[in-house]
């Protein structure tokens, strides 16, 4: 079922997950260790990140670098399936630009459509660590909005082999990523609100947040949304805070502020136990006040760790 079906049959708020790919040389089962604990609550769908190759360089006889491409997790078609099957439930994968061209990006969607697979979330992707900026696959997409057109495109059976013969369209429905505090590229609110439009007037029918812990700054980004003609759904992003080193890691890599009670509060810890408390009590206001405002859905990053997000809606639901 799209997500936009499931928001429009949804007579409370719903519940969402998402999660890691396995690393490389883990099985299926320790995806479903992390999920087996949270289908109690019955959550609508679940979202399986992509992380695309990266490379190293290996020093070789007479000092020369020789360069290996690794792959540290699985890709999240045969994931998808997997969890589709096990546990009838939508899952969604990330489709991105990084590390793809666009006649592989329609192969892997085909192969999406042929698995009955009819949600997908189109992101640009980060650059890789050895990149200081995101770099453009040759043959590739440079930005999420061309992502959603090409996505778009094939809902309207175009595809690149204009030779075929009545083609059959795909059904995707679309969703992309929205920042309550601004993309770290963009230069302003207001430019960041305008490429997120240029992706809902491509063809994108949800949003989900980049996490974010003060609930004023995604009800003041819905308005903003509001304000510049965005009327898709928007489901917030929440992640509970699980250890101290949280504090540097994830203004760091998510260009986000912690508010001051917040942290505050997590310094007085002593120990990883209490602070994961505090970061479950913290999720659970966020949780409760986000439903009062209205969120269609609660969307929980765990990343394959389920405890403190099964305390949190045991709580909230």
């Amino acid at each position: 079922m799209k997500i936009t079906d499931h928001l429009k049959k949804a007579k409370k708020p719903l519940i969402s997950f998402e999660i890691l790919p396995p690393l490389k040389g883990k099985g299926i089962q320790s995806i479903y260790d992390g999920i087996d604990p949270l289908m109690e609550f019955k959550p609508s769908f679940i979202n399986v990140t992509y992380h695309r190759e990266e490379y190293v360089y290996k020093k070789r006889e007479k000092g020369y670098l020789e360069k290996f491409s690794i792959k540290k997790r699985p890709g999240t078609v045969g994931i998808c399936a997997a969890i589709m099957n096990k546990y009838q439930i939508d899952a969604i994968p990330h489709i991105i630009c990084g590390g793809f061209t666009k006649e592989e990006t329609e192969n892997a969607l085909i192969d999406l459509n042929f698995l009955g697979i009819d949600n997908v979330m189109a992101l640009r992707g980060d650059p890789i660590k050895t990149e200081s900026a995101f770099v453009q696959e040759e043959g590739g997409h440079a930005y999420a909005v061309d992502l959603v057109k090409q996505i778009n495109g094939l809902n309207k059976a175009e595809y690149f082999d204009e030779d075929l013969q009545n083609p059959i369209p795909t059904d995707f429905c679309i969703g992309v990523a929205g920042y309550p505090e601004k993309h770290f590229e963009a230069p302003n609110m207001k430019s960041d609100l305008k490429y997120l439009k240029n992706k809902v007037d491509a063809g994108a029918e949800y949003i989900i947040t980049q996490l974010f812990y003060d609930n004023e700054k995604f009800k003041k980004f819905v308005k903003l949304c509001l304000d510049a003609g965005i009327d898709v759904p928007i489901i917030p992003g929440l992640k509970p805070i699980t250890s101290k080193s949280q504090l540097q890691m994830l203004p760091k890599f998510f260009h986000i502020d912690l508010p001051n009670d917040l942290v505050d509060a997590i310094e007085k810890c002593k120990t990883d136990d209490a602070v994961k408390q505090v970061g479950i009590e913290w999720a659970i206001q966020q949780s409760k006040e986000l439903i009062d405002f209205g969120a269609p859905c609660l969307h929980y990053y765990t990343m394959g760790k389920s405890v403190s997000t099964r305390e949190i809606i045991k709580t909230v639901f």
